[in-house]
């Protein structure tokens, strides 16, 4: 199997657990217990960030400092690393084509990226409500193409010198005096609620 295979079947793995529902003890009753949608969404960003964090602190950060390779936009071009943010993009689009239903994107109030942009209302609003409440998601149900969809966005967090050196130094950055902890944006994760 390729590498890129493997990601995904782990990736698909990991979120067919958090959104199946669990299935009863020997002595519960026959009923199948639901998982909140806002817990499964809970469970999908511990993965997402962890997986962040360690990529960011394990990996980047650490061959940078030890001069064997660097991180940079064009990596495929170039033939460095993803960036941290590219991580979570590329691991975000193998997690759609999966078949798992499950989407997670970087948004951001102040994007380099433009994509990354917020493209909804509920977006500009949660955005703005983990900006000013990083501590809780921002959550809701969004109708798309008449089926109902639970989104939650999670404050993204400067959390190492890479992430602000990235985004104060880029030249198409429209915000660069960002600190450690600072809200850079949101994670957005999203998935439906009915199979």
């Amino acid at each position: 199997m390729t590498r890129t295979r493997v990601l995904a079947c782990m990736l698909a793995l990991t979120v067919a657990l958090s959104i199946a529902s669990v299935a009863p003890a020997e002595n519960a009753p026959s009923a199948t217990m639901k998982i909140a949608p806002e817990t499964v969404a809970d469970y999908v960003h511990a993965v997402i960030e962890a997986d962040r964090v360690f990529y960011t602190l394990h990996v980047v950060e650490r061959l940078q400092r030890d001069g064997v390779v660097t991180a940079s936009e064009n990596w495929r071009i170039a033939k460095t690393l993803p960036l941290p943010a590219q991580f979570l993009k590329e691991s975000g689009e193998l997690a759609a084509i999966t078949g798992a239903k499950i989407q997670y994107r970087l948004i951001g109030l102040w994007p380099i990226n433009p994509q990354n942009a917020a493209a909804t209302e509920f977006e500009k609003k949660g955005l703005e409500s983990v900006r000013t409440h990083p501590e809780r998601p921002y959550t809701g149900v969004v109708t798309v193409d008449g089926h109902p969809y639970f989104h939650a966005i999670y404050a993204d967090r400067a959390f190492s010198q890479a992430c602000i050196g990235c985004h104060n130094a880029h030249p198409r950055s429209p915000k660069q005096d960002f600190r450690i902890n600072d809200v850079l944006g949101g994670v957005e994760i999203g998935f439906p609620l009915e199979p």
